[in-house]
């Protein structure tokens, strides 16, 4: 099973309810996509900041799960930073590349850059993943 088939097979809810799509998954890079809808905007019809730092969260998860040992019974989210660099409107669609800072046995430190389609950058986030 390749990484990307891997992350597609995994039941992941909360993914699913904000419509992400993993379309690239490698051991040094996941890529994923989501559709800024309605429900996931702000009033002035731009994504929430709540909405871009669930979507880094889940990459991010994603992205260490296929770099778990062995040995592991999962991962968990400790810490994590966002810095909002621009908006997104409703009807664009968010990708989100996640590549790794550290994989330790203990911990894994990602970093998931957020861009339009068309390259505008809207966050960096990073986050520590605690391997259980």
């Amino acid at each position: 099973m390749t990484p990307l088939e891997k992350i597609q097979s995994l039941k992941m809810p909360f993914a699913e309810l904000k419509g992400v799509t993993f379309v690239e998954a490698e051991k040094d890079r996941v890529v994923a996509r989501m559709l800024v809808r309605p429900d996931l905007c702000t009033l002035h019809r731009t994504i929430h900041g709540g909405a871009v730092m669930a979507f880094a969260d889940s990459v991010g998860a994603a992205a260490t799960l296929i770099n778990l040992p062995e040995d592991a019974k999962g991962t968990t989210t400790i810490e994590s930073k966002t810095n909002f660099i621009g908006a997104a409107g409703e009807g664009a669609t968010v990708v989100a590349t996640a590549t790794p800072v550290h994989r330790g046995r203990r911990t894994q430190v990602w970093q998931t850059r957020l861009e339009t389609e068309d390259g505008k950058l809207v966050a960096i986030v990073t986050q520590t993943q605690m391997v259980l």
